[in-house]
């Protein structure tokens, strides 16, 4: 492919076009087939992953402003990663128009260090040719579903946490865990426990030990207020409603020996346990 038809395909696939033509062409440059690596595309990957850390991170801090340090650094780590540069420059076919030396043609499958690079290369040469804004919405428009769903993954065993951050954002009070029975020996007791929050009380759930019980009433109060529904494969999925500070309307399940088991509650366990 002719060089001009090369960067019209790199710029249609990217969904930008370059002012500045030669910066594409260098952020599609790999060093083999540069004549100076100067003139490579590794100037503008180290620019742009810069970019791409600072884009990221300044939206999980204003998106997810009820996160700690610690839960932010998690999505982080699985938005902002060489795996996922990698995957995003093979889905947009960037690899196919990097210029590789004669040495780096023919040897099969890519590596995907270089689709990474190419990703990080192209939103550095976005940022110089159109400004940060142009190259923060380049990167939010990739990412934004990936932010989206780490969030939600990040989340999948710390249901405690959710709930905590829920209920001060939507002005239920602070929530408390309830034993409300207990079965075995010492050696293997388990524990049925519930949420209470003021005057509400949500329904039992048992485990084999009051942390994942306290888990799984964590877990049953958010299905209980649908903010957290359990999508096709099983997964738990947090809505959209658990980040704003909209109320929500419930009248909570009083916790009873009497009541049945949900489908998200452990069964109770026999006297054998």
């Amino acid at each position: 492919m002719e060089l001009m038809d090369r960067l019209a395909e790199a710029e249609r696939r990217i969904g930008y076009r370059f002012r500045d033509r030669e910066l594409l062409a260098r952020s599609l440059r790999h060093a083999s087939a540069a004549d100076d690596r100067l003139d490579s595309n590794e100037r503008l990957e180290f620019l742009g992953d810069a970019i791409l850390g600072v884009v990221v991170c300044t939206e999980l801090f204003e998106r997810f402003p009820q996160l700690l340090e610690g839960e932010l650094t998690k999505i982080k780590s699985n938005v902002v990663s060489r795996r996922v540069c990698a995957e995003i420059a093979e889905e947009r076919g960037l690899g196919e128009l990097l210029d590789l030396g004669k040495g780096m043609n023919g040897r099969g499958e890519m590596p995907s260090s270089l689709h990474a690079a190419v990703l990080e290369s192209v939103i550095g040469a976005i940022h110089l040719d159109a400004g940060f804004e142009r190259a923060k919405a380049f990167v939010l428009e990739l990412l934004d579903p990936r932010i989206a769903h780490a969030a939600e993954l990040g989340h999948q065993h710390n249901f405690k946490s959710v709930l905590q951050q829920v209920f001060q954002r939507k002005g239920l009070g602070a929530p408390s865990y309830q034993v409300l029975d207990e079965r075995g020996p010492d050696h293997a007791k388990c524990f049925e426990v519930c949420v209470a929050a003021g005057e509400r009380r949500f329904e039992g759930c048992w485990g084999p030990n009051k942390k994942q019980a306290e888990q799984q009433a964590a877990l049953a109060a958010l299905l209980h207020l649908e903010l957290a529904v359990t999508d096709g494969d099983g997964d738990i999925r947090l809505v959209d409603a658990c980040w704003n500070d909209d109320p929500v309307e419930t009248e909570a399940s009083e916790a009873s020996e009497t009541a049945g088991p949900s489908p998200t509650m452990a069964e109770e366990p026999g006297p054998d346990h």
